[in-house]
């Protein structure tokens, strides 16, 4: 009897729920703003938006390990976008994964959404319906063939990894600025579906700091790049960043010794820069609760041994000299760059991880330092893919990584040919390779 009392009571509440939602006016003025802000703080427009197309129309090509999902068209468009959703269709789709007809692929990272508050959501959906202008472009089919494509299996997927929806609550005695960071960063802001690493079925294999060290201690390469350990690891992680150099770099894209890179400056471009000081103060004191993964790691010690070297006209070195001629001029001879500029070398976390890869696909393709509202300046590094052979990269990479007291493993020809067949993919298409690209 206890059971369906308590069954009737759980059933009834979530029918008050859904009338109390369905009865909100999405058309508030402050209700859309604040949905805005949030659609913001989870970067929304970078996956619903394709190369040169209108904001949240969706047909971003995703790569998975399965095929080629491409992002849908999330306006309020009644024919091809959103238009026609009630809350609860999106809420379904944004916190529990089930589209209207079909279950979602987890690139749409409702994992990390199904913490998210009734309150934002219902926040997010007024700014959809009501703040974003309507786009008439149809959604494109999966690039997965047959039977990988077929959808039921998703239902499983969800089943299985997918957590409770349950809006995130702080625990007792919790340090309020603390626990906003941790709603942003493992809800709206899903840093762990890059940051942390992958299982068998793809899945994250923490969704939260309460799930174990492996929560953002660094992901799978994605496009050529390696999202880092964002844990408290002396090398590899953020154990050697202030709470002040984080929020800097969240909202700048550069600090006086790092610069962002790769996927992470469109998350600064396009969402970190707008967010208030006070959420961004939120993250990165959440962040620096996080212990390190690898508590052995022993923090970075300037070595000015091969500084003096290069001074003194020596470099003899591996690596030495393909370094001087291509990479001194802006990171200089002691490898501490210029600050806010050109990042260092020495001591910078990204070279101390295991896998190369992303230094690899910035020697290569080049890189900038994207200009944002407080940093208005943006630095370009040149691409050195026809400049420099494999061997050439190969050895710049090593020296660089263990130069200055950086300690790394090597780096092979062939780790550089690998990613230089994608960065040739990325930058002419897979079939297009000119002919004069160095081997």
């Amino acid at each position: 009897m206890k059971k369906l009392l308590l069954a009737a009571s759980l059933t009834m509440g979530l029918v008050t729920s859904a009338w109390a939602a369905e009865n909100i006016d999405y058309t508030d003025a402050k209700l859309i703003k604040q949905g805005e802000y949030l659609a913001r703080a989870g970067d929304c427009v970078a996956c619903h938006t394709a190369s040169g197309g209108q904001p949240f129309a969706g047909g971003l090509p995703i790569e998975s390990p399965i095929g080629t999902i491409f992002s849908t068209n999330i306006t309020p468009d009644k024919q091809t976008g959103i238009g026609e959703y009630s809350f609860t269709d999106f809420d379904n789709a944004v916190r529990h994964g089930i589209g209207k007809d079909h279950t979602l692929y987890p690139a749409m990272p409702y994992p990390s959404y199904a913490r998210v508050t009734d309150e934002d959501m219902q926040a997010l959906y007024a700014y959809f319906m009501h703040g974003v202008q309507p786009v008439n472009q149809a959604n494109k089919d999966t690039d997965i063939t047959w039977p990988l494509s077929m959808r039921w299996p998703l239902s499983v997927w969800r089943w299985t990894f997918a957590p409770e929806v349950k809006a995130f609550k702080a625990t007792e005695h919790q340090d309020p600025v603390v626990a906003r960071g941790a709603y942003l960063v493992e809800g709206l802001g899903h840093c762990g579906a890059c940051h942390s690493p992958r299982g068998f079925g793809m899945q994250e294999k923490a969704l939260t700091s309460e799930e174990g060290d492996l929560y953002l201690s660094g992901g799978e390469p994605m496009d050529g790049w390696v999202p880092k350990n964002l844990r408290g690891d002396q090398r590899d992680g953020l154990g050697s960043w202030t709470e002040e150099q984080l929020v800097q770099f969240l909202s700048t894209g550069r600090t006086a010794h790092t610069a962002v890179f790769g996927g992470m400056s469109d998350v600064v471009v396009q969402s970190m820069q707008y967010m208030s000081n006070e959420d961004l103060t939120a993250i990165a004191r959440y962040l620096k609760t996080l212990p390190p993964k690898s508590a052995d790691q022993q923090p970075f010690k300037y070595d000015e041994t091969v500084s003096k070297a290069l001074f003194n006209g020596d470099d003899s070195m591996v690596g030495g000299s393909v370094y001087v001629d291509n990479c001194a001029a802006c990171h200089r001879t002691d490898g501490k760059g210029y600050a806010e500029v050109f990042p260092a070398l020495a001591g910078n976390p990204v070279l101390a991880t295991g896998d190369a890869t992303s230094l690899i696909h910035i020697v290569l393709k080049g890189g900038v330092v994207p200009a944002t509202i407080k940093a208005p300046t943006s630095y370009d590094m040149p691409a050195f893919d026809v400049r420099l052979t494999d061997k050439q990269i190969a050895d710049v990479v090593n020296f660089i990584r263990n130069s200055w007291g950086n300690k790394a493993s090597t780096v092979t020809e062939s780790d550089v040919a690998k990613v230089r067949e994608e960065v040739k993919a990325e930058k002419y298409g897979a079939a297009a390779k000119p002919e004069n690209s160095q081997k």
